[in-house]
């Protein structure tokens, strides 16, 4: 879902950098506003070229405060992420120019060219975008660059888990313990940290005759170095709460299949996935907003805590 606008909504300091990174004769006939993200301000501009070819780029500006006092380290990374993706075979945006400090935009920007597809949310035709997932995921962590990214964060701790009204005290209780632990031993890998249906494009014909495929990958803003663990905790958390917990197990046994390879110990497992899904309590809201906007009505906050929990109660279950 997109909102249409002008070029000149661009703000105008951040409109005239723009400029100065097109070629001759180039300039912006339209900006569209993207929708489906949780922290930045993204849009796509149409870029017409003097022989009428026109070309489309993705502008990120992060304008909440929080994500501006973060900004250099955030963009700065994506840029550097994109520079390494671009020669490989993992589909991802090209960097065309970053502003990380706001010195010449009105917020910290980063532009990007676009690639072709469509973020698909359905639960029609998830069995076979599961196995695409997998395989892309696997491919990111065959990655081994000279440069490696900063060392993962996790983003919650022990203490700082708080369930959802009505949840399963028992289960989460025993959740929490699991992640009070410390974090298990890893071998590095090169990570998306932020890899969910939500971040991946796709190709679907319109008459489903051919399968759908990737045409790739987007938002490298957490790009880190850590445990392929967490990056499968990460699309399996997220898969449960669209589709499902069924769905959340069922990715970490395709990336396997698609020859990923997780800890070997299922305790060791059960910690990073419960470090993952227990990130979310208390975080479904922002989460369930870009869900909704893309078509997902019944997935309100209280309907996806309560899948948060189920899966919460499944991991305990089948992997204790």
């Amino acid at each position: 879902m997109t909102d249409h606008d002008e070029a000149p909504a661009l703000r105008p300091l951040t409109l005239a950098w723009v400029n100065r990174q097109l070629g001759p004769g180039e300039r912006i006939v339209r900006t569209e506003a993207l929708h489906g993200g949780i922290t930045a301000e993204m849009r796509r501009l149409t870029v017409a070229a003097p022989d009428g070819g026109t070309r489309a780029l993705v502008l990120r500006s992060f304008v909440d405060p929080y994500f501006v006092k973060h900004a250099g380290d955030l963009l700065n990374r994506e840029a550097d992420a994109l520079a390494q993706l671009a020669e490989t075979d993992v589909p991802a945006p090209g960097p065309v120019a970053v502003d990380p400090a706001a010195a010449h935009c009105e917020y910290p920007s980063l532009l990007m060219t676009r690639l072709p597809g469509r973020t698909v949310l359905t639960d029609e035709g998830l069995q076979a975008r599961v196995p695409l997932l997998a395989r892309q995921l696997v491919a990111i962590h065959a990655l081994d660059p000279a440069d490696r990214p900063q060392r993962y964060k996790a983003w919650t701790t022990a203490d700082a888990v708080v369930p959802a009204q009505g949840s399963d005290r028992v289960a989460w209780a025993a959740a929490i313990e699991v992640i009070r632990k410390p974090a298990p031993p890893f071998e590095g890998r090169f990570m998306h940290r932020d890899f969910h249906p939500g971040n991946v494009l796709f190709d679907l014909s319109p008459d489903g005759s051919a399968g759908p495929r990737i045409t790739g990958v987007v938002d490298w803003v957490q790009t880190s170095w850590g445990p392929a663990d967490l990056d499968v905790a990460h699309c399996s958390t997220n898969l449960a709460l669209l589709h499902g917990p069924a769905w959340g197990l069922r990715f970490a046994e395709a990336y396997e299949e698609a020859g990923g390879v997780l800890a070997s110990a299922a305790g060791e497992r059960l910690y990073w996935l419960l470090l993952d899904a227990l990130a979310f309590a208390g975080q479904v809201g922002p989460v369930v907003r870009p869900w909704q906007e893309a078509g997902r009505a019944e997935l309100t906050t209280r309907a996806v805590e309560e899948r948060l929990d189920a899966y919460v109660i499944s991991l305990v279950d089948a992997l204790s």
